[in-house]
């Protein structure tokens, strides 16, 4: 049985003291509350070291949005797996459709940072999904796992890794997939897997579901048979929305 995973990405919002106050909320909303999850937050770089310490007695674990590929050196605005595991963090986020779309992140740059995260040893949630354009055209299962087939290239080790769906048409839309559309890929993606991996590896990695979770369609989202958890974005900014989309794990 896979422990779902819900990771409450916050992308580029909050100052370092609204994001503490976030942080709180959230970790005194799920204290008396028994969790049928793992649970993570995903501040901004620059409320990384605060918000670890504000969480540190609460069950949730730290999460960095993005990191380079390089060890250290001079790339200027850069992030590397050291800073972020010095910071607190034991996951990353990596190949997020924003990177993809705005700053020109590959299957190959995506594939890099990857290798870079797992062996820093920090836990990657690896992002995957296709647009409207490609789904109306009926190529969202090979755009797909060709993310990722091309974002696993020579990672022989997934013990650490979780897979995010997020279709980038319901990404911040208030658009959501059915939960039979989501299955579909959850499924798919999982044979890709079983392909890579062996079907024994591939029942055990977690394939969380993105794209205008709340708390409205969380139960049945997470109900489906391959979605485990969800990859929240708008909703994991407030705290009412979080903790109830947390208390809908199976």
């Amino acid at each position: 049985m896979r422990t779902q995973i819900v990771v409450g990405n916050w992308k580029m919002n909050n100052s370092i003291s609204e994001s503490i106050a976030l942080a709180e909320a959230v970790a005194a909303g799920i204290a008396d509350i028994p969790l049928n999850c793992e649970a993570g937050i995903a501040p901004a770089f620059p409320a990384l070291g605060q918000v670890a310490s504000a969480i540190s007695r609460s069950p949730l674990q730290l999460a960095a949005q993005n990191c380079h590929f390089e060890d250290n050196g001079a790339y200027t605005g850069e992030v590397s797996t050291s800073m972020l595991k010095s910071a607190g963090c034991s996951w990353v986020i990596l190949g997020h459709s924003e990177r993809r779309q705005y700053f020109g992140e590959d299957n190959q740059v995506v594939n890099r940072k990857v290798k870079k995260a797992l062996a820093a040893g920090l836990k990657v949630i690896l992002c995957v999904g296709e647009t409207l354009e490609e789904r109306e055209s009926g190529v969202t299962e090979t755009i797909v796992n060709t993310q990722v087939r091309e974002g696993l290239q020579g990672v022989d080790d997934v013990s650490r890794l979780v897979i995010a769906y997020e279709p980038v048409w319901a990404i911040g839309t208030g658009k959501t997939a059915s939960k039979e559309q989501a299955e579909e890929v959850h499924a798919s993606i999982r044979a890709t897997l079983s392909e890579l991996y062996g079907s024994q590896t591939a029942e055990g990695i977690r394939i969380q579901y993105g794209g205008s979770v709340k708390p409205s369609n969380a139960s049945e989202l997470f109900a489906m048979p391959n979605i485990d958890g969800g990859l929240i974005g708008g909703a994991s900014l407030k705290p009412e929305d979080f903790i109830a989309i947390l208390t809908a794990c199976k």
